[in-house]
């Protein structure tokens, strides 16, 4: 994992919120996305996704780009649905040769980032889960499940995997829809070098508290990715941070840096979905994500609010939490 400079976190966004199509329609190479979060400024590491981002591209010629723009690489994050052998699951699938295809797919990513010097592969499973009441076998969905993540964490005790839950999407249920569920699975797993990411909204999503899940991850597995955004709650929004939950995000920051975070922030926001200038968009998010880091920094050791926090005093906590962010 990357550690911060100066007190600071590195800063990375989704890299396909680039994918802005030139004057001649065609769409952007894997190096112009790069060269396009190189513009932001700030953003200074970058994930990649196994195997679309390498699919025309060696992990030297990515290693390479990503240096060219002073970036270095957090992690990968695997993409199983641009397989449509795997619309019914990958780890979940019913069909053994398929598991096994998903297994080894993912084994190529991990070996991929080993080569690159990278250490994080991100496990987003949202394929893996059910759509209808009679349709899965849930013990042999979860035991497949618990296996797979096992053999991948075994297979380079080095890479650190992390799981990525979200509650539905494209599945109607996902296998691992919560942050609960998700400890609990790793809790079989057994390995060290597993842990989780947790992303803002999806967090939202799930009906949690993403300081409280951050602090069930912290006491339970590892936090091993922080992916900001926003969103309503009521699906994956991916929008810009604090725009929707600024004391949420403030509160999340205040409970990461307990937690001794030193990872990266990824900004998994969707500026393609609304059409705005992802280059523009990448830099709000990171002055708005040191604006609320600052806040945090400030409140995370104020006895004033500490002491409405142990009395259980919202009223008293609203209102040093609101001078702080917008002045007395």
């Amino acid at each position: 994992m990357l550690s911060t400079r100066a007190n600071r976190h590195y800063y990375a966004a989704r890299l396909n919120a680039f994918r802005t199509r030139g004057a001649d329609g065609a769409p952007p190479t894997v190096a112009e996305m790069i060269a396009a979060a190189g513009r932001v400024g700030g953003l200074n590491a970058a994930d990649l996704n196994y195997p679309d981002h390498f699919v025309r591209n060696t992990p030297a010629t990515l290693g390479q780009i990503l240096a060219d723009y002073g970036m270095v690489l957090n992690g990968l994050a695997m993409r199983y649905y641009t397989d449509p052998g795997f619309a019914i699951g990958a780890f979940t699938n019913p069909d053994p040769a398929t598991r096994r295809a998903a297994i080894d797919l993912t084994k190529q990513g991990i070996d991929a980032l080993a080569e690159m010097g990278g250490r994080l592969m991100t496990l987003w499973m949202g394929q893996d889960g059910f759509d209808y009441a009679f349709q899965a076998d849930y013990r042999q969905m979860w035991d497949d499940t618990v296996a797979a993540i096992a053999e991948l964490a075994d297979h380079n005790p080095d890479i650190d995997i992390s799981i990525e839950y979200k509650p539905n999407e494209p599945r109607a249920f996902a296998l691992m829809p919560d942050v609960a569920t998700s400890l609990l699975a790793l809790k079989e797993v057994g390995r060290s070098n597993t842990g989780i990411t947790l992303d803002f909204a999806h967090v939202l999503y799930a009906d949690e508290m993403p300081a409280h899940a951050a602090q069930l991850v912290s006491r339970h597995s590892r936090l091993l990715g922080v992916h900001l955004n926003d969103g309503y709650g009521k699906r994956d929004d991916g929008l810009m941070v604090g725009s929707v939950h600024a004391v949420q995000t403030v509160e999340l920051f205040v409970e990461i840096g307990r937690a001794g975070f030193e990872g990266v922030i990824y900004f998994d926001t969707f500026p393609d979905h609304s059409g705005l200038d992802p280059v523009e968009e990448a830099r709000t998010n990171i002055r708005l994500t040191e604006r609320l880091r600052a806040v945090a920094e400030g409140l995370a050791n104020d006895p004033a609010l500490a002491t409405a926090i142990e009395s259980q005093d919202a009223a008293r906590s609203q209102r040093i939490v609101a001078a702080a962010l917008y002045g007395a």
